[in-house]
């Protein structure tokens, strides 16, 4: 990856993590690797418009089908789409771009996101300080690995 391109998926990460952060509180989701946040259903329509704002790409149960490859394959390493939930990307061409999953709860009264970058082809010391540089984004220490 490009140092322009470095640089526009860190503004892309800043920006977004910005526009949600009085909004949400992130916690670190071990099961997916993601920084995770849950809000009330009343908060649904400002934080849909900043990811549709944000995020240049969107996927439902019915249209995943025609995403990329390398979509598809990280909603299945996510378990699938089920109906009403959602997910968001940055430029999926790119070395690395962003996601989001969103996912409704069953009570209705809660919906959680699931954000991390995705490495496309990136050497793991780029791929490294590119996860380092979007947990202090969001302000989670996810556990060291050993």
């Amino acid at each position: 990856m490009d140092a322009a391109s470095r640089n526009d998926l860190r503004s892309q990460i800043s920006g977004i993590v910005s526009r949600l952060e009085r909004h949400v509180d992130w916690a670190w989701d071990g099961r997916f690797a993601t920084a995770l946040a849950e809000l009330p259903i009343a908060k649904k329509g400002e934080i849909l418009a900043i990811l549709e704002e944000s995020l240049v790409c969107q996927w439902n149960s019915g249209t995943v089908g025609d995403a990329p490859e390398i979509v598809v394959h990280l909603v299945k390493r996510l378990g699938g789409l089920m109906p009403g939930q959602l997910l968001f990307h940055s430029d999926p061409d790119s070395a690395a771009f962003l996601f989001c999953a969103w996912w409704p709860w069953g009570n209705g009264q809660t919906i959680s996101i699931r954000m991390a970058p995705i490495s496309r082809d990136l050497p793991d010391t780029d791929v490294g300080d590119l996860m380092d540089f979007f947990w202090k984004q969001c302000g989670i220490s996810p556990p060291i690995e050993g």
